[in-house]
């Protein structure tokens, strides 16, 4: 524990160099311009900002996207208060009593609750990670490929089985996404997979064209579609505002303390950080004695989905280090450029990039506080970025996609795969098929099935590998148990109904 303080405490001596701060300061910046744009999001930014880092140190490179990834998170609220259009799927709760409070003249009140809720919720959650990671990512040193296998596979059963999205949809968007993933040079065998003679597709789809395509192009689409016009309200936050807020938001420690909780289990099973905010805001309405006045602008009311969304997207990040699987769409997002730096998450990152760890969490704990700063100092300029015309905002963004699909690999052919990419994740949408398990599938499906031919090979075919040892014995178990967990809880409530009768 002493050793990991230390190598923290060298992780803030990365974090705070000169470079890095102004990264982490552009990263902010721009998260919360992509936050409040309702086309984009979280891991649709740093999926189309990805290409900026290539220049960059693998630490400056991170620390950059993440903090895109804190500024999104804080930048949701902001449409969510004044306009009641939420920057983001876990900005919907925030909606609820954000946006009354905002009409009732106290939107300042109702930001800098957010805010301060989303810093103390992020705060709570890295803490868990500087605490937990190192001893998560020693246990995972036992891993073989057996192991390896059983993590990708209660990974896949736990977004069919605790998603609430319908089962049979996830499903087969996964199949979707392992199919995708499939295409290229078989890693076991290496004979050619699904390219149909592009030699193009030799390496398979880049995750990056898919992920620009698939969410950024998509939701675009879907966008234009929907014409949105943007009305809001000013936002009035002054320093006797957040004064006078600060010094409410105490009595709600409770509050906070439950949400940090569900929060950061949310964000490290792959349940994620709109479920968390939903779960929290509903146990604040039912436990809270002012829960009659929920929806009518109730501060309690931000203060319960901000703080587990930010817990939620930050644990996300948890075990795609520790175990190298993602949490959320954003962490697959992020695992996708470490791979890409040629990083490797697991355990060993811990042992063989350690400076680079730390200084990633180190940055954490500095892009949290740069946030909370910028957010709080800068909400009229962003909130007046909605009143730029959507015909206007919608072309930029479709050239800044186009720009980051060709400097992958300099090819026009990657353009064109991001098209097709966006118009099957506008269709999905359309159809109401969650993006999220196709992301994870295919980042994750190749390795899945190299792991898994690996321990059949190993065991000369025999599927009991995956039940040799009390370790994957184990993490299979509770796969299975995650996969059919609705059956399972449907069961047990009968079970309780006919013996309470």
């Amino acid at each position: 524990m002493i050793e990991d303080f230390s190598s923290l405490f060298h992780g803030f001596g990365v974090a705070m160099q000169p470079f890095n701060i102004g990264v982490m300061f552009l990263g902010i910046i721009l998260g919360v311009l992509i936050g409040v744009l309702p086309g984009l999001g979280g891991a649709n930014g740093v999926a189309i900002l990805l290409p900026l880092t290539f220049s960059m140190s693998p630490t400056s490179a991170i620390i950059m996207l993440s903090c895109i990834y804190w500024g999104a998170l804080f930048g949701g609220a902001i449409t969510s208060v004044l306009f009641n259009i939420p920057g983001e799927p876990w900005s919907v709760a925030t909606t609820f009593d954000g946006h009354p409070m905002a009409q009732k003249g106290q939107a300042g009140e109702a930001l800098t609750a957010a805010f301060t809720s989303s810093f103390v919720g992020a705060l709570f959650a890295v803490i868990m990670i500087t605490l937990v990671a190192p001893l998560v990512a020693s246990f995972a040193l036992r891993f073989g490929p057996p192991e390896q296998f059983s993590v990708y596979f209660l990974a896949f059963c736990s977004f069919v089985g605790m998603s609430k999205e319908p089962p049979f949809k996830t499903v087969a968007a996964m199949f979707v996404g392992f199919a995708l993933a499939a295409v290229g040079l078989d890693s076991i065998t290496g004979q050619l997979r699904l390219t149909f003679g592009f030699e193009s597709l030799l390496n398979g789809f880049d995750f990056l064209i898919a992920v620009i395509g698939l969410f950024g192009i998509g939701e675009i689409l879907l966008t234009m579609e929907e014409g949105l016009s943007f009305k809001g309200r000013s936002a009035g936050i002054n320093a006797k505002v957040v004064w006078e807020t600060w010094k409410r938001l105490p009595r709600y420690w409770m509050t906070s303390l439950r949400s940090c909780i569900i929060g950061c289990w949310m964000g490290v099973s792959p349940a994620g950080a709109t479920p968390a905010s939903f779960m929290s805001y509903g146990i604040a309405k039912r436990t809270s004695r002012n829960g009659a006045n929920f929806g009518k602008g109730e501060i309690e009311g931000v203060v319960a989905p901000e703080t587990a969304a930010h817990a939620a997207g930050t644990a996300a990040l948890l075990p795609m280090l520790s175990l190298g699987v993602p949490g959320s769409p954003t962490a697959a997002v992020l695992l996708g450029g470490l791979l890409i730096w040629g990083l490797q998450p697991g355990p060993l990152l811990f042992v063989e990039q350690k400076e680079f760890v730390w200084g990633l969490i180190a940055s954490m704990y500095l892009g949290n506080i740069v946030g909370l700063i910028v957010v709080l100092t800068c909400v009229p300029l962003f909130a007046a970025i909605l009143r730029i015309p959507f015909s206007i905002i919608a072309p930029i963004i479709l050239v800044i996609c186009a720009i980051g699909a060709y400097t992958v690999h300099n090819s026009v052919f990657d353009v064109m795969l991001m098209m097709v990419f966006g118009v099957l994740g506008y269709l999905l949408k359309k159809c109401n098929y969650p993006l999220a398990p196709m992301v994870l599938a295919i980042v994750l499906g190749d390795k899945a099935e190299e792991n898994f031919r690996q321990s059949l090979l190993a065991s000369q075919g025999k599927l009991g590998i995956f039940f040799s040892n009390a370790l994957v014995s184990t993490i299979m178990t509770l796969g299975l148990i995650a996969l059919f967990w609705p059956l399972i809880s449907n069961g047990l409530a009968r079970l309780r109904t006919r013996t309470a009768a």
